[in-house]
């Protein structure tokens, strides 16, 4: 591990700073989140115009499942390199990032 990884590493929950993001996964996110702010202007406009309930709710529920998607996304960059540098760096920082999923599946649960 070179230097500016070494930093990565630690930035990774530490500094809040993602150790390393796949450039793929980045503009596919980025795609999927421009789509999804046009879906949300959308269901704005819905709202504004008093547009059939049941539509803006199917709507809703389409920007809902991208989001889901895009977190899906996101669990896997982290898996990928987050808890792969933990694993590599030792028990502690193995358990953090652990700690850190299982709160994150725990709040989609709810």
């Amino acid at each position: 591990m070179d230097g500016d990884e070494a930093i990565g590493a630690e930035a990774c929950c530490g500094g809040r700073v993602a150790a390393g993001v796949d450039p793929e996964i980045k503009a596919a996110n980025l795609k999927r989140l421009r789509r999804i702010e046009g879906q949300v202007r959308g269901i704005q406009k819905m709202v504004e115009e008093d547009r059939y309930c049941a539509d803006t709710l199917t709507q809703i529920a389409a920007v809902q499942q991208a989001l889901k998607g895009v977190s899906r996304e996101l669990v896997r960059n982290h898996l990928k390199h987050c808890l792969a540098d933990a694993m590599r760096e030792g028990d502690e920082a193995f358990e953090r990032v652990c700690d850190e999923l299982a709160e994150i599946v725990h709040r989609s649960w709810r």
